[in-house]
This record gives structure tokens, C-alpha cells and sequence, in this order.
């Protein structure tokens, strides 16, 4: 090596000329320009030379498919289902060369190729193809447009949730070859239930049976769900499974690799990261892989040749979609089971109302346990009331009636105790200070709230009450439902010195805690898994929960409740849940017993006496005051249809962050809720989309969200 090369290899030695000399080689190289993406003057394709293209404007008048001209240079990759890139926007005076120009660039997907356009001007070329894979097929655009006209929407924004984000690296690595399918499982924990060997040989040889299935109590139902997927396979179908969270999906994932073995199933949760998402979806949509274990946005997973939907824990939130048009995942299943003719499996350890319809319509059947096997799964549930709150010394000084201690000490010589606490920011609702009786509007059957502290209003029509008295017990006192002060983990703690204190809630969330005892301090959602289950839990401050101010306070309140008591051991092991809440209340009683398929009946009875969801069909307006009123003077609605409100929407509190679709900080939006009797609720969907379209047509007044079935009505 000469001296000179040793100075040249020295930091910052002979950089300038080195840049010059890189610059000078740039500016001189051949490098080719890119294509006009308006495609001037270049030949169209041969054969099918119009494009049918799906733009990506949510904007519901421009939910249509638009036609563009293909030029030959793209005939090959531009088939139907890819992403593509066109011109949007520039309209019909910019012709030159006999192609539209101008515009914006925008993505789209292509969805068919034609002989012909309809359209009788120029048209626009497709500016490139993004991607030659075929992500959009029949299958998903159909379902996607049955959801988008359910919805109120439009079938873009529909689009932007079903099909993922695109990542070169993952779409550039092949799939995997598709395994032959398994053999059918044995029936295993399913023979627990009277119909559940039945059940899995009807999908083992292709069968589509519906079920609403109660599970028992206990560590097992992530290995049932995956014996049910197995056996679909085993009839070479595919099969689907969408629970609420990822620690839910990592359960089912660990029981489906022990009962089919690796590479058998893809996981479809946010926790893997875009790109390994995206691999796995891909793979689905080769069919690489034929069962599907994923959160929320799974529900829309193409597999192929699919046998079974499958969805645990309707009733979570998390299951419904934030993101317009606001689909939720039973819905979304019970689509693709009805128009792919599947079986359909609906499960958890509550009943929810709509599951109750399901079967009450005889849309499915009921998939449960007898009450032999349940007294076998089902730990023992106390209650302690109002009446020895006030009695007991133990409970007037450290919060905790005596019970209550009690059964944290005796469990926690065995193993962890687990302690569900309520959230912070549960308003109570109003009720007969007598006999517990939700205080409910006259007119529409709202519940009646207090602003004020003085007076009385629906929360629903806005419709003042002035001379209320309970309907079941005649009494004119009210009450909030919610005695007492809150329980902490802080008081255990210091109760408990000498026994470790966990806790896991919004911040900071655990997946399991080892069988040593230990108090476990969770939030309701956050309840980690034992193992070996919990020897005992306590369920504090249960007016908190039932006395929300929500049409479903009394179902959520059960089916948090029996998720947290579904971790605990069996009675027979000594397994113990105490309730701190009213024993009378109907949700606690269900609880007792173990009953939430009886609690969900009674509750439909209910809602169709009075014209509640999910027997009617409801709407939610919301908005600026005069866009609302606009908005429902110029829809076109049902003959049917009852508007009610439109009420105050109550913002944000100080330093609390806005969610979607609460008011802007300074600003003032009402909500009004459109009701329509059943078999009517298409027909209310096309008129919302259709008042909406023209509104956003004109571009004229503040916009207004619209919601079909919302999950929080009051």
C-alpha cells in the first residue's frame, strides 16, 4: 500500500473531490425519466381496455367505481384486486390527446377490467400499478360492500380496514406450501356439553352448524376453540377465530400449535408489527395457510374456502371498530357465515343480548353445559348487601365487609386471590331509592339524569320529568346506585403486609401470575390468568358498575363480573367469589346462580316490550346542534322512524384526552337517536347514507357523525 493511499483512507482526507467527482458522474449517467403518468398518446391494451377502479375517497358521494383506460405497458399487472395509483379529481375540460389529465394522484384498488366504459367522455389512464398481488378478492368485496350498506358507509373506508397496509419486503418473501389437511381431533373438554361432540363431527365432515355457546368456567376454552378449527380443517375448510385482545389471541395461538402443530394457522394481532401482519395475511390470501386467529380487524381475514367464523367475548368493546363505518366483529361473522353458508360458533363465558336473539330467532342453537358439569366448573358465589355493609364494624373502618377478609385470608393460604377494582369515572345512574328500579323516562324509556343536582331529564329525548314515581313500587325518592367509598389496593396492602401486592389495569397489563399466593389487583379486562386458577376472588364496589348510565350496564356488569369468577378454581377445589353489591339486583342474582344465559333472556324480554336495541334498530346522529337539525330535515326517513332528542353530548372533562367523536374543546354537539321497529333497519341505513351523500355532495354546514347500532346509547 503507497503513502498515498494510507492518506486517502484517513477521515475527511480528499473528500471534497470525491463529492465533486460523485456529483460530476451523476449528472453525466444515462439514468431513464420517469413515465407521464397521464400515459399521453401510448396505446391501450388490447383486450379489456378499461379498468373499473375503486378510488380510496371515503367520501359517501363518491362511494362508485370510476373507469380508467389501461395502457399496454400495464396490461399485464393491471388485473383485478391490485393496488393501483390513479388521477382524481381533475375533471372533464383538461382532455389532451383524447386521455384526461390533471388531477391528483390517489391510491385505488382495481376491481374489474372491461370491453367498455360507460362513462361517454375521455378517460383518465391508470397512472401505475403499486403492487402486481392481487390483495382485494371477490369474496372480500362482496362482504365489504354488505358492510358498508349495513353501516351507513362507504365502501372505501370499509376497504381501509379490511386490507392491510402494503409492505414490499413481506409481499416480496413467497408463502409457504399449504399443508394436507389434519386429521378430525378428539372431542376432549367438548364432552363437557351435551352437544359438543355433535358439533364437532358436523364441521369434521363439512357440515355449517350455529351455535351460541355459554362456556364453562375454567382455563379450557382456548383448547376447545382450537379442537372446533381443527376439525373444520379436517374437512379441508378454512377456519377463523377473532377474540378481543392479544392476550386472548396468544392463548388461542399456544392451544392451536398443540393441537395442530407449527405452520397450521397464522396470528393476525397489532402486536406483531406491520410487516410480519402483513406476511402473515398474505399467506392467508395464497392459501398458504387455512386458519386464522386474530383480533378486531381478523374479521375480514380472506381465507380460503372458509368452514367456520368463530368469535369469543361479543360483548367487549374492543370489538367494535372506532374507525368509520363503525362495524362490529358479530355482525361482520354473521355476514360471512350467511352469504359463505359456514358454520358460526359464538362464545363466552356471559350471554350477551344479541347472542340471546340469535338463538331466540332460531337463527342458532345453544351450545351449554348441563348444570351437573357447571356445579363441577363453578366456583362458589357470596354476596354481601347494603344492610351488612352498614352492620359490619370490619366494613364501616377499612371499607371491606368481614366476608370479605375472611375469604382473602383463607384463600390466600392455598393460592393468589385475585381483586377486581372498578375504573375511575363511573357515573352513576338513578334509581328508586326503595326497590332499586332504574328511574326511566315516560316518553321513550330513557334513563332520567340529574345535571343539576335539581332536575330531572331524559338522557335520550331530553324531555324534562317533573312528577316521577317508580313504576314497580310506587316510591318518589331517588338515589344513585353507587354507596360507599371505593376500595384500593393501597388499603389490601397494608392489610396484608407479608403477601405480595400485583396489580394490572390500563397502564401496565400482566398475562399470567405464577400459583403462590398473592393479591392481584386488576381493573375488569386486566385480569391476568393464574396458574391453576385463583383460590378466591373479591368483586368490589358492584353499584359502580351495574348503576352506569347505559342500557347495557346491567349485562356488562355480569359479564365482567363472570370473566373475573371464571378464573377462579371450581368449587369443589374450594374456589370462592365474593360480590360486594345489592344481592337483590338482577345481575348479581344471575352471578349466584351462574346464569347469564337466563339474565340475557330476560333482558330481551325487555328491550322488545320496550322497543330497545337489539330487537329495534337504532341510529345515532351527533354533531353541531344546527348540522344536526339540518341533517334530520332533509333525510328522507322511514315512515317509521322515531327521533329521539336531540340532546347535549357531554365533552371531555379537563385533562382528560378527547375520544373520537366527542366535541371539539369550546364546542357544543347534540346527539339524537333515530329508532326504527325490526326489518326496518336497511332501509334506515340507506336513508342516513343517502341524507349524508347529498350533504357532503354541497359541501354546505358542519358535518355529523353517523352510527348505526352505537354501543353506548345511555
Amino acid at each position: 500500500m503507497s503513502s498515498d493511499d494510507e492518506r486517502s483512507d484517513e477521515p475527511g482526507s480528499g473528500a471534497p473531490e470525491q463529492l465533486a467527482l460523485i456529483r460530476e458522474t451523476v449528472r453525466r449517467a444515462n439514468v431513464p425519466r420517469a413515465k407521464p403518468r397521464t400515459w399521453r398518446g401510448a396505446a391501450l391494451a388490447g383486450e379489456l381496455p378499461v379498468a373499473r377502479v375503486l378510488v380510496n375517497k371515503g367520501a359517501l358521494h363518491l362511494d362508485q367505481y370510476f373507469d380508467y383506460a389501461v395502457p399496454e405497458e400495464l396490461d399485464a399487472e393491471a388485473q383485478p384486486g391490485v393496488r393501483v395509483r390513479v388521477r382524481f379529481g381533475a375533471g372533464g375540460r383538461q382532455v389532451r390527446g383524447g386521455r384526461r389529465e390533471g388531477g391528483g394522484l390517489i391510491d385505488g384498488f382495481l376491481i374489474e377490467r372491461r370491453a367498455t366504459s360507460d362513462y361517454q367522455g375521455a378517460l383518465a389512464a391508470l397512472a401505475y400499478v403499486v403492487s402486481p398481488e392481487p390483495v382485494l378478492g371477490p369474496e372480500l368485496l362482496e362482504l365489504s360492500r354488505a358492510v358498508a350498506d349495513r353501516y351507513a358507509g362507504s365502501l372505501a373506508d370499509v376497504l381501509q380496514l379490511a386490507v392491510p397496509p402494503r409492505n414490499g419486503r413481506a409481499e416480496g418473501r413467497p408463502s409457504p406450501e399449504p399443508l394436507p389437511p389434519p386429521t378430525a381431533p378428539s372431542p376432549g373438554t367438548w364432552e363437557r356439553y351435551a352437544q359438543g361432540p355433535g358439533f364437532l363431527r358436523a364441521l369434521a365432515e363439512g357440515g355449517a352448524p350455529r351455535a351460541v355457546w355459554t362456556a364453562l368456567p375454567g382455563p379450557h376454552w382456548p383448547e376447545e376453540i382450537a379442537r372446533a378449527m381443527a376439525a373444520t380443517l379436517a374437512s379441508g375448510r378454512g377456519a377463523l377465530v377473532v377474540v378481543p385482545d392479544g392476550r386472548s389471541a396468544g392463548r388461542v395461538d399456544a392451544a392451536l400449535t398443540a393441537v395442530l402443530g407449527e405452520e397450521r394457522h397464522a396470528l393476525l394481532t397489532a402486536d406483531s408489527g406491520p410487516e410480519k401482519r402483513y406476511r402473515q395475511w398474505l399467506a392467508v390470501r395464497r392459501g398458504s395457510v387455512r386458519a386464522v386467529v386474530g383480533t378486531r380487524a381478523a374479521m375480514f381475514a380472506p381465507v380460503a374456502d372458509l368452514g367456520l367464523v368463530a368469535l369469543w367475548d361479543d360483548g367487549d368493546s374492543s370489538h367494535s371498530d372506532d374507525n368509520a363505518p363503525f362495524p362490529h366483529v358479530r355482525e361482520v361473522l354473521e355476514l360471512r357465515a350467511a352469504h359463505g353458508r359456514c358454520a358460526f360458533l359464538l362464545g363466552g363465558t356471559s350471554c350477551t343480548v344479541e347472542a340471546a336473539q340469535l338463538v331466540e330467532s332460531g337463527w342458532a342453537l345453544p351450545l351449554q353445559a348441563e348444570r351437573d358439569q357447571l356445579r363441577i366448573a363453578a366456583p362458589l358465589v357470596r354476596t354481601v348487601g347494603d344492610g351488612e355493609l352498614a352492620r359490619d364494624g370490619a366494613a364501616r373502618s377499612a371499607r371491606l365487609p368481614s366476608l370479605a377478609w375472611q375469604t382473602v385470608r383463607d384463600g390466600l393460604r392455598t393460592g393468589p386471590v385475585l381483586v377486581q377494582v372498578p375504573r375511575r369515572g363511573y357515573a352513576p345512574r338513578l334509581a328508586c331509592e326503595r326497590c332499586r328500579e332504574p328511574a326511566r323516562c315516560r316518553h321513550c324509556a330513557g334513563p332520567l339524569q340529574a345535571p343539576d343536582q335539581r332536575d330531572l331529564d331524559c338522557a335520550w329525548c331530553g324531555r324534562a320529568e317533573t312528577a316521577w314515581n317508580c313504576t314497580a313500587c310506587g316510591g318518589v325518592r331517588l338515589r344513585a346506585q353507587i354507596v360507599g367509598a371505593r376500595r384500593t389496593a393501597e388499603e389490601l396492602g397494608r392489610a396484608f403486609p407479608a403477601v405480595p401486592v400485583r396489580t394490572s389495569g390500563r397502564d401496565h397489563v400482566l398475562d399470567s401470575v405464577p400459583d403462590q399466593p398473592a393479591l392481584v389487583v386488576s381493573t375488569p379486562g386486566a385480569e391476568p390468568v393464574a396458574e391453576g386458577g385463583y383460590a378466591a376472588a373479591l368483586l368490589l364496589d358492584g353499584w359502580a358498575m351495574v348503576g352506569r348510565p347505559d342500557l347495557r350496564a346491567g349485562e356488562e356488569a355480569l359479564r365482567r363480573w363472570t370473566a373475573a369468577a371464571a378464573l377462579v378454581r371450581g368449587q369443589p377445589e374450594g374456589g370462592t367469589v365474593v360480590i360486594v353489591a345489592e344481592p337483590t339486583l338482577r345481575p348479581v342474582q344471575a352471578l349466584v346462580r351462574w346464569d347469564p344465559v337466563g339474565h340475557a333472556r330476560r333482558e330481551l324480554a325487555e328491550r322488545a316490550e320496550l322497543g330497545f336495541p337489539p330487537v329495534s334498530r337504532m341510529a345515532a346522529v351527533t354533531g353541531p346542534p344546527e348540522a344536526v337539525a339540518a341533517y334530520l330535515a332533509g333525510a328522507e326517513l322511514p315512515p317509521e322512524a322515531e327521533v329521539l332528542g336531540p340532546v347535549p353530548v357531554p365533552g371531555a372533562g379537563p385533562g382528560r384526552p378527547r375520544r373520537q367523536g366527542d366535541a371539539p374543546p369550546g364546542e357544543t354537539w347534540e346527539r339524537a337517536l333515530v329508532r326504527v321497529p325490526p326489518g326496518r333497519g336497511a332501509a334506515l341505513a340507506t336513508a342516513l347514507k343517502t341524507a349524508q351523500a347529498a350533504r357532503t355532495a354541497r359541501g354546505t354546514g358542519d358535518p355529523v357523525r353517523i352510527r348505526i347500532d352505537p354501543p353506548d346509547i345511555g
